[in-house]
């Protein structure tokens, strides 16, 4: 990829930016845009770790419709995956390469739309014995799901929104209108709700990470029990809900994905990819 690159930054061989506020301007980006990402896509393959396993054949002209039809529109992209896939990993890589290259862009987690379960937790005693219930913490029913597309659609017409907040400390409580997000360019949302059914329409991208379920679970039992200082036969527990309700709501969420990417692949070839999607849309003479 690096030579890719190098080859894109040093070449004579460059055509005159367009003006991407006309129709024409955008349909000369779009095609040039196709061809770049097919050659992205030739060199994947050749890898032997390739971070693309699979993408939808619909994607590249759905997209370029999409750049030449609503150029305004602030662009979204959804990153969901099982739990240790290794979607917050690549979310974050995403994040800190675009801001490499001063791209405006905003990161929101669909986790931060749990709903607010204080009261079952206290009627209950405890998350954990409110899970033993039967609650089922990943539906989409455990989420205010009218409240993130309301929040997706307002940032992705350009309005600033202030985001829920649900402590991760056992408590349940949800905090209303407590994070400030701004709709930048680019926005990414990460979170296993990310491609339920009730917002899936409105990401531009969509992106499922995928991993093996033995590094996703070793991924796992290291995070519970160095990390959160759980015991071998909670974490154990908790991972095996986690794998029954990933099943449930999240792995059907693959089949609507733009892109399914490997979540075992080199984070530094994930940033050269990145690198270069970044120099073919800015290296114009």
């Amino acid at each position: 990829m690096q030579g890719l690159i190098d080859k894109e930054l040093y070449s004579t061989d460059k055509i005159l930016k367009p003006d991407f506020n006309s129709r024409t301007g955008r349909e000369l980006l779009a095609f040039y845009l196709q061809t770049k990402f097919r050659q992205i896509l030739a060199h994947d393959k050749k890898c032997e770790n390739p971070i693309f396993k699979e993408v939808n054949p619909d994607f590249i002209s759905r997209f370029s419709r999409r750049l030449i039809n609503n150029p305004r529109k602030r662009l979204l992209i959804g990153i969901t995956g099982e739990s240790a896939s290794g979607k917050s990993t690549i979310c974050k890589k995403i994040k800190n390469i675009i801001g490499q290259y001063e791209m405006p862009v905003s990161v929101l987690s669909t986790d931060n739309y749990f709903s607010d379960i204080s009261a079952l937790i206290s009627k209950y005693g405890s998350f954990d014995s409110l899970v033993e219930s039967g609650y089922d913490i990943d539906s989409p029913k455990s989420f205010q799901m009218e409240i993130l597309r309301s929040d997706l659609v307002d940032l992705s017409d350009g309005i600033d929104i202030k985001a829920p907040m649900y402590l991760p400390n056992g408590t349940g409580v949800s905090v209303p209108n407590a994070l400030d997000i701004a709709s930048e360019k680019i926005i990414v949302v990460e979170g296993i709700a990310t491609m339920y059914d009730e917002i899936k329409d409105i990401f531009d991208v969509k992106i499922y990470v995928e991993a093996d379920n033995d590094i996703r679970k070793a991924r796992f039992m290291k995070r519970a029990c160095e990390e959160r200082n759980q015991n071998y036969d909670k974490a154990i527990q908790h991972w095996n809900y986690l794998e029954h309700t990933g099943s449930k709501h999240v792995r059907p969420c693959r089949n609507d994905a733009d892109f399914v990417l490997n979540g075992n692949a080199d984070l530094k070839y994930l940033a050269q990819v990145l690198e270069y999607i970044h120099t073919i849309t800015n290296n114009f003479s």
